[in-house]
């Protein structure tokens, strides 16, 4: 079962190195092989640069549909009987919930930070993408291929890529980006710019001019927040 300690553990990954060394069977001298295998170490911004490194370009929605999209897919563990949806609900629990036949989910307690609410039932929530599907395409996903879009749908290598939150917040943000959406809650703003950031950085998407304007409003106003994000495969 997909836990918080795996989704922590692929969003902070660090460097990794692994020796081979010859076995001393004999007493004659021996050479010693070393392979090194690097792990890509998430970069770390202060907030006003990560924004600095949004390609500003003109949007352009021509051709999305929702569907472009694949989700949900079988999730992180095909063997577990839930999809994408409810891995990530099982992840963020602060309480975990009883799971029964067909991954149904009930009990449990999640924290919506976005709202700062707290829900003590999974149907009461909904998973968000973090940067919305149609604002997506239209900051450069609308030229990837189909399975690239259904990874970006289904990403779970970064925790802010999907999140859960109260279905009504999901309502009310739809597919607009922070210049004309933020969460109600004014304590989330710096972590979700900070998260919506990160997450066109990991995946190569652009900003068009009225959205990095007021990320820079923001980047301002959060001097402290630390952004942390390793490209997408």
């Amino acid at each position: 079962m997909i836990t918080n300690m795996l989704r922590g553990a692929t969003a902070l990954c660090l460097a990794l190195t692994s020796f081979t060394f010859p076995s001393p069977t004999t007493a004659t001298a021996t050479t010693t092989t070393t392979t090194t295998t690097r792990v890509p170490v998430p970069d770390v911004l202060p907030l006003e640069d990560a924004v600095g490194r949004l390609p500003v370009v003109e949007e352009d929605r021509t051709g999305y549909t929702r569907d472009s999209f694949k989700h949900w897919n079988t999730g992180l563990d095909a063997a577990d009987g839930c999809d994408t949806h409810d891995e990530v609900l099982l992840a963020e629990a602060v309480q975990e919930p009883a799971v029964a036949a067909g991954c149904k989910l009930s009990g449990g307690k999640w924290d919506s930070y976005y709202d700062g609410v707290e829900v003590g039932e999974a149907d009461d929530l909904g998973i968000d993408h973090m940067v919305p599907l149609a604002e997506a395409w239209e900051s450069g996903a609308g030229t990837w291929d189909a399975e690239r879009r259904e990874a970006y749908a289904n990403d779970q290598g970064a925790a802010a890529s999907l999140v859960a939150v109260t279905e009504r917040t999901i309502r009310s943000k739809a597919d607009q980006d922070p210049a004309t959406w933020m969460p109600p809650l004014p304590e989330a703003h710096c972590r979700y710019i900070g998260e919506w950031t990160a997450t066109k950085l990991r995946w190569g998407l652009a900003a068009d001019q009225t959205e990095a304007e007021a990320l820079k409003v923001y980047a301002e106003a959060c001097e402290t927040t630390v952004v942390h994000y390793s490209p997408a495969p």
